[in-house]
Parts: structure tokens; C-alpha cells; sequence
């Protein structure tokens, strides 16, 4: 229980510190670059550009039914860390940042690049404690959970070109969406780095005649656990014994070759994994 009450402390903490992130990165380099990086924060900066409205007060009004699905959907923890992370933007955003800071009023592209990085650590940290900033994010997690196939940074990439179109029209500009896509981008990259990070991996099928000794020479060498599989083979009907292990991906160079070197004959396939979770690899706590 103290456990639990620990990591759910820590996980509201994680979850003000990113969107204190991503508060900082449109406050000072994105809405003074005139874009909108997508998604219901993206239209409250064009309602702002238009009718000089306060962005985190639009944004928390935006999300209220976006919050109903997600409570239906995913859980009261989720919201409830989605709602802190809303009212602590509308905070920060709107009132702490700019007693404190004035935006960049610098070079256009650098400051897109820097706003985009800076917005996908911010998002990517609070997705990482298995919250969201709101507005679309709600819908991607959704999605992610029901999907798991499609990374968290490439569903947000394509919500967000949605509000690009319209970005064009509100400031009048097409460098505007070239600029929102340099930022989305960015963030997109990010996001996955942060979410998934030391945690992506490679998943190797290995079928070999020399199977026994590459399974012992995978864990003493690498020191990854390897699984024997019974197979058969679909043209030949015959059975047969494959590999199966889980490798982080700055092993599988040395993996690939300690295979080959035991048998040149070797049939491996290789296939990313944007997460694995278990020993040697991400907890399953930190969900």
C-alpha cells in the first residue's frame, strides 16, 4: 500500500513537472512563432491570435467532454492526472509564465525546433506516468490501448495535421503550417523517445540446427534468457525447434553475429519492438 501511494505521489509529481515542460516550450517559443501544433491546444493559440483569449482557460473549457470519454473509457486515475495536468497548465500558461518570462522573439525555425523538442519531453513525460495534457491526447491514448501496435508520438502526428489546414487560414500564412509541422514532428519524435526509450527492442526468431548451442552462448554472452519453441514447418510438415529471445537494441549487432559465427547457416528474423516489459527490461511497476 505505502508502495502504491508512493508511485501515485510520484506520478502527480512527473505529471506537473511535464506540463510545466510543455507549458514553457508554447509559451516561449511556439505561440510567439505564430503556429498551432495540433490538437485542442492548437486551436485554443489561433483563438487566441484571433480574439486575444486566455490560452489555458480555453483549452480546460475544450476538454471538459473530452474528460467524460476518457473517464468511460480508460479510468479515474487517468483523468485524474489529466485534470492536474490541464488546471496546472491553465496555471502556468496563464498566469505563473508570464510574470517571469518574456517569449522568444527570435529566429523563426529555431525557435520551432526548440519549442517542438521541448513540447514532446513535456508530453512524452506525462504520457510516460500513464497520464495526458488532454484535448486529443485523451483520444490517443484511447486508441493506444485499444491499438498498442501504434506508438503513442505517430497517433499524435496525425491528429494533429488536422489543425494544420486550418492554421493556414487563421494566420494567413502557408509558412505557418510548414512551421507546425517542423514542431509536431519534433514533438512526435520526442514523445516516443521519452515513452518508450531504453525500452525499445528487438524481438529475434532464430531457427538453427545448432539451436542448443546459440540458446547457451545468447545467455552467457549476452546474458538474455532465450525460449525453445516446437514448430512445424508449413511446406514440410516436419518439426523442428526455434528461438525466441528479447534484446535491447544496441545487442543485436553482437547477438547477430554470435549466431552466425556458431552456424553460417542460420535463418534470423529480426523485428523492432517499440516496448518490451519484464526482467532486464522496463519494470511493470512504472505503469
Amino acid at each position: 500500500m505505502e508502495k502504491r501511494k508512493w508511485t501515485f505521489f510520484l506520478d502527480i509529481f512527473m505529471v506537473i513537472l511535464g506540463t510545466g515542460i510543455y507549458a514553457f516550450s508554447l509559451y516561449y517559443f511556439i505561440e510567439p512563432s505564430k503556429v498551432a501544433p495540433g490538437g485542442i491546444t492548437g486551436i485554443s493559440l489561433m483563438l487566441n491570435h484571433l480574439f486575444h483569449l486566455p490560452v489555458g482557460v480555453l483549452t480546460v473549457a475544450f476538454n471538459l467532454p473530452l474528460i467524460a470519454i476518457g473517464y468511460q473509457k480508460i479510468g479515474k486515475y487517468f483523468i485524474l492526472k489529466t485534470a492536474i495536468s490541464l488546471f496546472s497548465f491553465t496555471l502556468i500558461f496563464d498566469f505563473v509564465l508570464p510574470l517571469f518570462l518574456t517569449p522568444y522573439e527570435g529566429e523563426r525555425l529555431i525557435s520551432c525546433l526548440f519549442g517542438g523538442v521541448l513540447n514532446g519531453i513535456g508530453i512524452g513525460t506525462v504520457f510516460s506516468r500513464a497520464g495526458s495534457t488532454g484535448g486529443t491526447d485523451i483520444i490517443n491514448k484511447i486508441l493506444n490501448r485499444k491499438y498498442p501496435q501504434f506508438p503513442l508520438g505517430r497517433l499524435v502526428l496525425f491528429s494533429d495535421f488536422i489543425i494544420i489546414g486550418i492554421s493556414v487560414l487563421v494566420y494567413g500564412s502557408i509558412e505557418s503550417a510548414l512551421y507546425a509541422i517542423v514542431v509536431i514532428f519534433a514533438s512526435s519524435q520526442l514523445i516516443d523517445v521519452v515513452v518508450y526509450g531504453g525500452d525499445r527492442g528487438k524481438i529475434i526468431y532464430i531457427f538453427s540446427e545448432s539451436y542448443r548451442d546459440i540458446a547457451d552462448l545468447v545467455i552467457k554472452r549476452i546474458g538474455r534468457g532465450v525460449s525453445i519453441i516446437r514448430i512445424e514447418g508449413g511446406y514440410s510438415g516436419k518439426e523442428r525447434e526455434m528461438l525466441f529471445c528479447a534484446v535491447r537494441k544496441n545487442e543485436y549487432h553482437r547477438l547477430k553475429r554470435l549466431v552466425f559465427s556458431v552456424d553460417p547457416k542460420a535463418f534470423m528474423v529480426a523485428a523492432d519492438s517499440s516496448e518490451v516489459t519484464g526482467k532486464g527490461f522496463k519494470s511493470s511497476d512504472s505503469e
